[in-house]
């Protein structure tokens, strides 16, 4: 007789955190004490479980993309200030700006817009090669390079 899965008592809400949370499949399989193989076993056998980790793990991406573009376009954010001065603690709204990131301006770039921000160059490697064995040089058919 066949042991019973662990699939039958996993926690889908908890689940659902930790891939919102941007967990890998290895660190949740970890997490709840399956093999690897275990848990990508469950994802191809279960389509519905499957799809649910997709729309999961979109959810953590997008907000890394949202973060992403923030930094290359810069940001700001309400912040406070807090100060203390002869015992007496002071806190100050303020609005922090960060300027935009130029490295990642060029990340965005280059994974968003590839035919005109890859490092890949394109070189024509046409033309024509002559090759010329050792017996042209003896019989003197060869011309001297210079």
């Amino acid at each position: 007789m066949a042991r019973p899965s662990k699939k039958q008592g996993l926690d889908l809400g908890q689940v659902e955190r930790l891939a919102k949370r941007g967990w890998t499949d290895a660190e949740m399989a970890e997490f709840f004490g399956v093999d690897r193989a275990t848990w990508y076993r469950w994802k191809a056998s279960d389509d519905a479980f499957c799809d649910a980790l997709k729309d999961w793990k979109a959810e953590a991406d997008a907000r890394v993309e949202r973060s992403l573009y923030e930094r290359a376009i810069g940001y700001e954010h309400p912040d406070v200030h807090v100060s203390s001065f002869r015992g007496k603690v002071t806190l100050t709204p303020i609005v922090k700006r960060y300027p935009p990131d130029t490295t990642a301006m060029i990340f965005w770039l280059k994974n968003r817009d590839t035919d005109n921000w890859r490092d890949k160059q394109e070189v024509d490697h046409g033309g024509q090669v002559e090759v010329r064995g050792l017996s042209d040089f003896y019989n003197g058919n060869a011309k001297p390079s210079s």
